[in-house]
């Protein structure tokens, strides 16, 4: 089977590469952060391919001919609200600007690289009003290519509560020649917010703008239950006096949650999150918050203890907890068993907490970047060696 050439922007553990799979051939894969270039390295056996370098310091001649599509999972702090919405422009989410200006240059030499797939936090819709999302559209626009949006939730495919914005762009002839292109926006991908922000976006960015055909995935199977290790290699059950102290952070509502797992006559699982909420007067104040639905709630890097996720096990009046085991993790986002995680704990959560989804990618793969591939290669604009 003939594979389409990719190059991947930060790479990390390579999880946007499991979720591409077998239809797509890895010709550049970029990180700075040596730890996830380990993991990937340990993964992946690259031959050649793989450069831990800042994005800051390559450029087109760090790419190899032949690349379909340019993917680029740029940092999120800055536009989640652990980031403090400081926006496209700072430190780390910033990172999208060397990655632009190396698609920028190919476009002037004459080789535009056909797809581009960017992937972000929803965040990414209302920072700054919405006008971050409009200048990253922008650039697009400025660069000749037309684009959409989707916003991919992993709970259609794992039981992890993880929203993600994917923005997909392609030079027009190719969209033209794929068909994938809808009339009008299509649930569950086009959110409301997604709706409203693009509503808002000026005329001629407007002009290039595609809502992309989606199909909606089957319901999903996979319980959060069945993901669950009975007794975790890497992590340790909590003692009664951390488990009541957790207990104690829960306001009434969860409280009374915990109360009515213990009445189900069967083992229940659930996970905790500790957030700082306002009290009733005001008063910013660290809770425990459970949910038992099956979901876990979205993973997190491990930036203090409060945003590693809790596993809560209750059988009877028997309860008990520990934290999210890094296999789990894994699992919750589709990574597949025979990845090799890193040992220490913080590397193997962090590493997680901060990639993709692995089937959230498939899907988008499938649906869209697959389809838009082979109407590039039909229909090739500078893509003769683009099938490697």
């Amino acid at each position: 089977m003939k594979k389409f050439g990719y190059y991947e922007f930060f790479a990390g553990g390579g999880m946007a590469r499991l979720g591409l799979g077998d239809h797509w051939n890895t010709l550049l894969a970029n990180d700075f952060d040596p730890h996830k270039a380990d993991a990937y390295a340990s993964n992946f056996r690259p031959r050649g391919e793989l450069v831990v370098a800042d994005v800051n310091n390559l450029s087109t001649a760090d790419l190899p001919k032949g690349g379909l599509m340019a993917w680029a999972s740029f940092p999120c702090q800055d536009l989640s609200l652990a980031g403090n919405g400081k926006g496209l422009h700072a430190s780390r989410s910033g990172c999208y600007w060397p990655f632009w200006r190396i698609m920028k240059d190919k476009v002037s030499q004459g080789v535009p690289v056909p797809i581009l797939a960017i992937e972000n936090v929803v965040g990414l819709l209302h920072a700054n009003k919405g006008r971050d999302f409009a200048r990253l559209l922008r650039s697009l626009h400025e660069l000749g290519y037309s684009y959409g949006a989707m916003v991919v939730d992993a709970v259609h495919f794992v039981p992890q509560s993880r929203p993600r914005l994917f923005i997909v762009a392609a030079r027009p002839e190719i969209v033209t020649y794929s068909g994938i292109a809808s009339d009008a926006p299509i649930k569950p991908w086009h959110t409301e917010r997604l709706v409203e922000t693009v509503g808002s976006l000026d005329k001629d960015l407007l002009d290039n703008w595609v809502w992309w055909e989606m199909p909606k995935p089957n319901p999903r199977k996979v319980q959060l239950n069945h993901l669950i290790l009975k007794e975790p290699g890497t992590v340790e059950w909590h003692d009664k006096t951390q488990t009541d102290k957790l207990l104690s952070l829960m306001s009434p509502l969860h409280r009374r949650k915990v109360e009515d797992a213990t009445r189900y006559g069967k083992r229940v699982i659930g996970t905790i999150y500790k957030r700082t909420r306002p009290d009733e007067m005001g008063r910013k104040s660290q809770r425990a918050e459970v949910r038992f639905d099956g979901i876990a709630g979205c993973l997190r890097t491990p930036a203090g203890g409060s945003s590693r996720q809790t596993i809560i096990v209750v059988e009877g009046r028997k309860i008990r907890t520990r934290l999210l085991d890094p296999r789990e993790a894994a699992r919750l986002m589709g990574v597949p068993e025979w990845y090799k995680l890193p040992k220490n704990y913080n590397d193997a959560y962090h590493l997680m907490g901060d990639g993709l989804a692995v089937p959230a990618v498939a899907w988008v793969e499938e649906h869209v970047l697959r389809p838009l591939a082979k109407a590039a290669v039909a229909k090739p604009i500078n893509v003769s060696e683009a099938v490697a």
